[in-house]
């Protein structure tokens, strides 16, 4: 019965959701049982699991709803076998030899291909939060030659976010895996420049053999050859090549292949085949984690002893939200400026020493602008978002704007209670818990305030 039930939704699945994402994602899980509204599956590795309950829930759910089962949860399981596997694989991977001299301090990058690799740049100084787990996970599992592998793997968002740090720990453990490895890693400005060369040298059969005899190429930034002809010409044959021999090809871009306009189409088309993965901008907790990271490598590295308090950290992650790279520069001149004049890093220091860091990250957003953008998103009048009425049509909306204005603008919380029909400070933040707590559970919810985010600081 279960079985049946299941063989049914798969079927109209394929048809909302595309026959590539049916076969990634649909048909390896098996339906194991059905009962008190939870839908639990087995899934041959966790990370498909979480990418379903992420990017395919919902339809799966509205799915077993129209053939009569109420199914409000899904939840997904690994067989044990598959588990203690992956573990073991993995442990075998942490005890291989010559990992550690890959950070050695005689080595302070590798060449591989063309482009150097930082050293810093590895899986385990990659700091996880849910902004970026999805990539991370997507990143180790080709990096670790997961059951399912994807190709190719483009992985994109703004900068600052990770990309290029993901995009060498990947090389970095493609290397240690397998030293014979023939892995090519280089900018998409590297690929037009060999390109470009190979032609004034008249080497271009040198330059295909390069290109095409690799076991895995991987180019970041691939929006630099965006409106270049001949070089997305090159590109493409390159790319049907390396996956016509199975070849894995790993991509790194500042935006969704969607929205390359400059991209011909068919490199567009190759692009969306594998596994599309968004790097989203980071939000308080994975900035104060990020900062907790570098205080910690600092201080091994340096073999220093200075301290910086957790409220220094707590308003960094509050007040530079702009990129990691502008949050890391600010703690390294921190640790610089307190060494030089011999001062503890306190909230003094702190903002003597970046006052003109702090100036340009000032969030230019107000509350009022807030409150109109959110109201126009949910398609409802500002009075009714501030007014008294309690319906969940109008609360749940002026909760979002409660927790953006909280995290959007530098105003305090009696101060958006103010804006908000003169609600106690108490009301606004028992909002911006309430928010918070759904991020983590509703991705309807996580989804909405990171399109609200990006149209307010676009």
């Amino acid at each position: 019965m279960t079985e049946s039930i299941w063989n049914q939704v798969k079927q109209e699945l394929s048809t909302i959701i595309g026959q590539n994402n049916h076969t990634s994602w649909i048909e390896p899980l098996s339906l194991t049982s059905l009962e008190n509204g939870i839908a639990l599956f087995e899934a041959p590795t966790a990370f498909i699991g979480k990418y379903v309950n992420q990017n395919f829930s919902d339809q799966i759910r509205r799915q077993f709803n129209k053939s009569g089962e109420a199914v409000r949860k899904l939840e997904f399981s690994v067989p044990k076998d598959t588990t203690r596997k992956q573990r073991k694989n993995k442990d075998s991977r942490l005890e291989r030899p010559g990992r550690a001299d890959r950070h050695s301090d005689s080595q302070t990058s590798r060449q591989i291909g063309t482009a150097p690799l930082d050293p810093r740049f590895t899986f385990e100084t990659f700091v996880v939060g849910k902004p970026n787990e999805l990539a991370h996970a997507a990143a180790q599992n080709v990096a670790f030659g997961g059951q399912h592998t994807f190709n190719p793997l483009f992985l994109y968002g703004g900068v600052g976010l990770g990309k290029t740090h993901l995009m060498h720990a990947i090389a970095w453990q493609l290397c240690a895996r397998n030293s014979k490895l023939n892995v090519l890693y280089l900018s998409a400005e590297q690929f037009m420049y060999r390109f470009v060369q190979a032609l004034r040298e008249q080497k271009m059969m040198d330059f295909k053999h390069l290109f095409r005899s690799v076991d895995v190429l991987m180019v970041d930034d691939v929006q630099f050859i965006a409106g270049k002809d001949s070089t997305q010409d090159e590109f493409f044959h390159t790319f049907n090549a390396l996956v016509e021999q199975n070849k894995q090809i790993i991509i790194s871009g500042d935006r969704s292949p969607d929205d390359m306009k400059e991209l011909e189409n068919r490199i567009r088309s190759r692009l969306q085949c594998g596994l599309v993965v968004d790097l989203h901008p980071t939000d308080y907790e994975l900035r104060l984690g990020i900062l907790h990271s570098k205080v910690a490598q600092h201080q091994e590295s340096a073999f220093s002893s200075q301290e910086i308090s957790n409220d220094v950290l707590e308003f960094l992650a509050h007040r530079i939200s702009t990129n990691v790279r502008a949050l890391e520069g600010a703690l390294t001149r921190l640790f610089a400026f307190s060494s030089l004049v011999g001062r503890p890093i306190d909230m003094d220091l702190t903002q003597e020493c970046l006052s003109d860091v702090l100036r340009s990250s000032e969030r230019k957003i107000s509350i009022e602008e807030i409150q109109r953008k959110v109201s126009d998103y949910y398609n409802i009048k500002i009075s009714e978002m501030v007014g008294p009425k309690r319906m969940r049509s109008y609360a749940r909306p002026r909760q979002i704007a409660m927790f953006l204005a909280k995290n959007l603008t530098s105003r305090s919380l009696p101060e958006i209670g103010r804006c908000f029909g003169g609600r106690d400070h108490t009301t606004v933040m028992h909002g911006v818990r309430r928010v918070e707590e759904l991020r983590n559970n509703d991705g309807q919810v996580a989804e909405d305030l990171e399109m609200l985010r990006r149209i307010l600081e676009g």
